[in-house]
């Protein structure tokens, strides 16, 4: 490896932390989603928006990440992001209330959004074009790598729980509060190793300071193309306005506005993150019970991780149009597949299993046993009816394990398979087009805007999940992902076109009229 390459990758490794902690801090709500509910008392609705609070605040970030980053650089963005993260984890573990919970998810969603607009810029910023695919999937291998961490660290300490050990000889019941603190750590660590990346050399020329960007370029690719880079960099701003909304409304935008919009809705509109962020909970509707459910939550990181290693591979090999098309494809099976398989799930309580619970549930549950039902909506009625919203609430878990005749297999299946479509395509490939679509002059508020739109629909998503499950149930509510899949298929296929191996000058002169 040429010293410029190692560079260059050491640099993209260390900012693309932020990817990691963006990971970790989404996905851990995920192993406390059952505990809070417990511990404060939450209906669906305050549950979707204990959940999503997070997202609603990463979501008015991104507006002003972008344009923050292009006045002050994009470094000093991503130092405040990392100290962000570093107060979110603290308090939400401290948490003594709904109140303080949801603020300190807020914080984290602060981070959350300056993090996942700015890193991927500042690397595409300054990786080589033969070798940006590649170095800027580095940021999504880290979000999916904080994934993974974080459902690994869940269960972990879950299990640390049964036996006696780790934070529960601390905390007692609360070690859900020991998931959500942990990632202090890694934000710490990540604050101190920002010092030692230089400003993105693209922001550098943009503000005048030629000979600190040379020295960045210099040693990223090289002293002849840093010489070339300069060049084109100049050559791409010598018209540069000040940028703000109304110019990336203009008709010269249309094309790379369409795409970015449309990429951003579809990442979002096919269920990733209520996938990530209620594994678990999904994984109990299937009947399998709570440890087991972590246990495969964690089956879902490593696919996801292992995915987006072999998308990163491929991304400036095969391009984005395929891996696009190829993913997206199977993200719409595998939703179907989800759909039929809890579609065709029955519902019984028999007298034996009545029997094995203790004898004041058994009590309530008696005027059920023997009756079947198709529907889990139908099935949590009947038990709410005669047992009240609390006592499903409290005793979900051990009632559906009980009752649910299903195919947990396939639904593993449909799950594991739904996430590596998505860690191989639309995944990593959505923050590489966006890091590729924009002309330099106002890239920063572009990607504001676009990154915007998909954590709205993020949010959306996340906030509507619970309710959806008990409103239209699980089949219900991944059929909808499904179709939507098959209609994002059809539009990206229609209007993107390829970028791989082209720098970012060329792109905008094709790309923007």
């Amino acid at each position: 490896m040429q010293l410029s390459t190692r560079y260059t990758t050491r640099v993209a490794l260390t900012v693309a932390i932020g990817g990691f902690l963006m990971g970790f801090e989404a996905s851990v709500i995920s192993g406390a989603v059952t505990f809070i509910v417990e511990e404060f008392d939450l209906g669906r609705i305050e549950l979707g928006w204990a959940v999503a609070s997070l997202t609603l605040s990463a979501t008015v970030a991104m507006l002003f990440a972008g344009p923050l980053s292009d006045r002050l650089g994009r470094r000093p963005v991503l130092m405040t992001a990392a100290l962000l993260f570093t107060v979110s984890a603290l308090a939400a573990a401290a948490a003594p209330n709904l109140a303080i919970f949801v603020t300190a998810r807020m914080v984290g969603g602060l981070a959350v959004g300056a993090a996942l607009i700015v890193a991927p810029m500042y690397i595409a910023e300054i990786a080589p074009a033969r070798q940006r695919g590649r170095m800027v999937s580095l940021n999504q291998l880290n979000i999916v790598t904080g994934i993974a961490a974080a459902f690994f660290s869940n269960y972990l300490i879950l299990e640390l729980g049964h036996a006696g050990l780790g934070p529960d000889l601390i905390l007692g019941d609360e070690s859900w509060r020991a998931m959500l603190g942990v990632e202090a750590l890694p934000a710490l660590a990540y604050f101190l190793a920002l010092f030692t990346v230089p400003e993105s050399p693209r922001w550098l020329a943009m503000h005048g300071r030629e000979e600190e960007a040379r020295r960045v370029l210099e040693r990223s690719c090289g002293r002849e193309q840093a010489d070339a880079d300069l060049a084109v960099i100049h050559a791409s701003l010598a018209n540069r306005v000040n940028p703000g909304l109304r110019e990336l409304f203009r008709p010269s935008m249309r094309l790379v506005l369409t795409i970015g919009v449309s990429v951003a809705v579809l990442q979002q509109i096919t269920g990733i993150n209520a996938i990530f962020f209620y594994a678990p909970m999904i994984f109990e509707q299937s009947g399998i019970g709570t440890d087991a459910s972590f246990m495969q939550a964690v089956l879902v990181g490593l696919v996801n991780l292992g995915f987006t290693l072999l998308a990163i591979s491929q991304i400036d090999r095969l391009g984005r149009r395929p891996l696009l098309g190829f993913g997206l494809a199977g993200i719409a099976a595998c939703m179907l597949l989800l759909a039929y398989g809890f579609g065709s799930a029955t519902y019984t309580l028999t007298g034996d299993d009545v029997a094995s619970f203790p004898a004041s549930i058994a009590g309530t549950l008696e005027p059920l046993v023997g009756q079947t039902w198709h529907s889990d909506v139908d099935f949590q009625q009947a038990v709410v009816a005669v047992a009240g919203s609390d006592f499903w609430q409290s005793r979900q878990s051990e009632i559906v394990s009980a009752a649910i005749d299903a195919n947990p297999t396939l639904i593993l299946f449909g799950v594991l398979g739904f996430v590596a479509s998505f860690a191989i395509s639309i995944g990593p490939v959505m923050w590489v087009l966006f890091s590729e679509l924009f002309p330099n002059r106002m890239r920063g508020v572009a990607i504001s805007f676009v990154g915007f739109i998909n954590s709205a629909v993020s949010f959306a998503v996340q906030l509507a999940f619970p309710w959806e499950l008990e409103q239209i149930g699980n089949a219900g509510a991944f059929l909808i992902y499904g179709l939507f899949a098959i209609a994002g298929l059809v539009i990206v296929m229609r209007v993107l076109p390829e970028t791989k191996g082209r720098s970012l000058e060329e792109l905008e002169a094709k790309l923007v009229g």
